[in-house]
């Protein structure tokens, strides 16, 4: 069988809700969709090595204890092809890595302490605890999996992008496929990547944990999908007797 190795990238606590949450969410995965995905909880501090996972999910939980980790996790998943999925806190060092590594922008997180300028900023009105909809664009991916053009999710932040630096990664191939009610972006997706999405809100919060977000599901095709593709290519190179 092949393995599935998801590397959970998080510090993990009991008091995050959804911590406790995923567990639940890979077990209704299991049992209802037939996709045994394997997790190991990295903390931020362990998060230099994750090349040999099939799949990278940087889950809620800021402020990390270490930025460099949470930041080094996404640019391992953009760099190597690997299947990627940051909610909340993952979203917004999603875009940090984006900003630094792609747009070559000194930008840093308001959250994580004193900087110079700051890509992440406190939002005008705080998320933590709502419930709100999120509005996606047509035919992109997250509209593509989540099969509706409007939904209403779960939030727990105070923090997004600064919309000084929207036009910027924008323009170097991020696309902003999610934005709430005031115009504010909620998802960001970048095409041409096997699996590379990354959403404001939680979809670790949603129901009861008892059935799977579309967007956990569609990360966890990803991670089979690349799982199965580099078995088929290691076998493919394994000499014939």
């Amino acid at each position: 069988m092949v393995g599935m190795r998801i590397a959970l990238v998080g510090d993990r606590s009991p008091g995050v809700r959804a911590h406790t949450r995923i567990p639940l969410l890979l077990d209704a995965l299991r049992e209802r969709d037939g996709i045994a995905l394997d997790p190991y909880w990295i903390p931020t501090t362990d998060a230099g090595d994750l090349d040999g996972f099939d799949g990278i999910w940087v889950v809620p939980g800021s402020p990390y204890a270490s930025e460099e980790g949470a930041v080094g996790a996404v640019r391992t998943a953009r760099e190597r092809g690997i299947p990627f999925l940051g909610t909340c806190g993952g979203f917004q060092h999603m875009l940090l890595e984006y900003a630094r590594g792609v747009c070559g922008l000194d930008v840093a997180h308001a959250e994580n302490g004193p900087g110079r300028d700051f890509l992440l900023t406190p939002l005008a009105c705080t998320l933590a605890g709502h419930e709100v909809p999120v509005r996606l664009v047509a035919g992109s991916m997250i509209e593509q999996i989540m099969g509706v053009r409007e939904s209403v999710e779960a939030y727990n932040c105070s923090y997004g992008l600064n919309d000084d630096y929207r036009r910027t990664l924008a323009g170097h191939g991020l696309v902003f496929s999610g934005h709430g009610d005031d115009g504010g972006v909620r998802v960001a997706e970048l095409p041409g990547h096997p699996f590379f999405l990354g959403t404001l809100f939680q979809p670790e919060l949603a129901g009861d944990g008892g059935r799977v977000h579309p967007v956990i599901a569609a990360f966890a095709t990803a991670v089979t999908q690349h799982a199965t593709q580099h078995a088929t290519q290691h076998a493919a190179h394994q000499p014939t007797a």
